[in-house]
């Protein structure tokens, strides 16, 4: 019988302390721009989760290019991270910075359309296989604009996630199960109405428990993730989506997939890469390299049911839009993006190197015999400290090990590897190289020895 490796919590909290010293040590001038920052920022951050890094303080970031940045301490940094998928297309990528550049010159928002517009709309519609589209800031407002219209077209006031989901901050997404009852996520602040008035949750992969939700009637729709990303990658079984298709049709209630984080997947997502027929889909972050922006499509059917029930005198009071959404700026970021950055030939160069990292952990972890695993979507990969891969998001939190997932990160910090924060994962773009992901292994390598005792 193997024998695996046991992780000594003394050795680790020893390491963990070692690398905090190291941390402090070597970060003077973010240190000092972070006890100046808390004199008008909440924890000295200007977004809460910035807190969430592996050192005692963030790092200041003086630049940033391709699949590196800079801090102001002067150290150079492997961006594994690329702002948690905003700059999937690595950092200011120079297709999309021209046309940035350009168009500033020419104006930033009109709130009027522009050619560019008609090109993105084109462009999405090519990729995704929905004819009609609108324009959002962030994928938090496409989903809560979505979550909205399809209220408004079933008449039915629940929606219904996966549990351990996200969506932004959807306030209705901040809901877990419970001894099976829908609460209030742990740490989600002032939320407006009891979760279990708006929101059925039910794991992921679980079609009864899907069906007997959506029997109800009550659901006007299914916002997902067609692979969950943010409590760690977790596939669908085989057949759960065509189960999720079916059965949202069987039952009157619209399928939302949120392809955001999964658009890692290749050029039009999880779903032009699986056949899947949503009935919106949303995405934000990476199609603007980094400049806010978001979209939502529809299938013509909804696109119909839509334009029936608007009317230009209200346009402007159906809690749907903003001022500055659809921004010219954007829209030329968005057009540069998926034109010349997002394309079939970066996905080929990245995919790769995520299975090359993929296949260097698991070498390590086969090695000292631990028990963990690899997961990989597209360019997105991650290793989890559990022996089987979770199929649903509750199994994936009770594998959460904080401690350990703080030494990893910040042993990888130390040696000039930065990995995304909320979980141990790496994200590839053109950008990086093969030399880069054999950085990683090293590092990976370096880290479990101390761990191990083999130091």
């Amino acid at each position: 019988m193997e024998t695996i490796t046991q992780i000594d919590r003394s050795r680790l909290k020893e390491l963990l302390d070692s690398e905090t010293k190291r941390f402090a040590d070597e970060h003077k001038k973010s240190y000092e721009l972070y006890q100046r920052a808390k004199q008008h920022f909440i924890s000295g951050v200007p977004m809460n989760w910035m807190v969430k890094w592996a050192g005692t303080f963030p790092l200041f970031v003086e630049e940033a290019s391709g699949a590196h940045f800079t801090d102001v301490d002067g150290r150079r940094y492997l961006d594994l991270c690329l702002g948690d998928t905003g700059a999937m297309t690595g950092h200011s990528p120079a297709e999309a910075v021209a046309a940035i550049a350009e168009q500033a010159k020419r104006g930033l928002t009109y709130m009027l359309p522009t050619e560019d517009h008609i090109a993105v709309s084109e462009e999405l519609a090519r990729r995704f296989k929905l004819p009609y589209w609108q324009m959002a800031l962030t994928a938090t407002d496409a989903n809560r604009f979505s979550i909205r219209l399809a209220r408004q077209l079933t008449g039915r006031s629940k929606i219904l996630v996966h549990n351990y989901c996200y969506h932004g901050t959807v306030d209705e997404t901040f809901c877990t199960l419970e001894n099976g009852a829908e609460k209030p996520r742990h740490g989600s602040l002032g939320p407006p109405v009891d979760p279990a008035l708006t929101t059925k949750v039910v794991e992921f992969n679980d079609i009864d428990a899907l069906e007997i939700a959506l029997a109800t009637r009550e659901i006007a729709c299914v916002l997902a993730e067609p692979v969950m990303t943010n409590i760690g990658i977790i596939l669908p079984d085989p057949g759960y989506h065509k189960a999720l298709r079916e059965l949202t049709e069987k039952y009157g209630t619209l399928l939302i997939i949120d392809e955001t984080h999964t658009i890692c997947t290749g050029p039009g997502g999880y779903t032009a890469a699986h056949g899947l027929e949503p009935d919106i889909l949303t995405i934000g972050k990476p199609i603007a390299s980094g400049v806010p922006a978001a979209v939502y499509g529809f299938s013509e059917k909804i696109a119909d049911m839509v334009a029936a029930i608007t009317s230009t005198e209200d346009c402007d009071t159906v809690g749907i839009g903003g001022t500055l959404a659809g921004n010219a700026l954007s829209v030329a970021a968005i057009k540069a993006t998926l034109e010349k950055v997002l394309t079939e030939d970066a996905y080929a160069h990245a995919i790769p190197l995520a299975e090359k990292f993929a296949r260097g952990v698991e070498q390590v972890i086969e090695k000292h015999r631990l028990p963990w695993i690899v997961k990989q979507l597209g360019c997105r990969a991650e290793y989890w400290f559990r022996r089987e891969p979770p199929r649903n998001g509750g199994e994936a939190a009770a594998a959460v090990d904080a401690e350990l997932d703080r030494y990893m990160h910040l042993a990888a910090l130390n040696r000039g590897i930065l990995l995304t924060p909320f979980h141990n994962m790496a994200l590839f773009s053109r950008a990086h190289s093969e030399a880069d992901v054999d950085e990683h292994t090293r590092v990976f390598h370096e880290s479990v020895r101390a761990l191990c005792g083999d130091a």
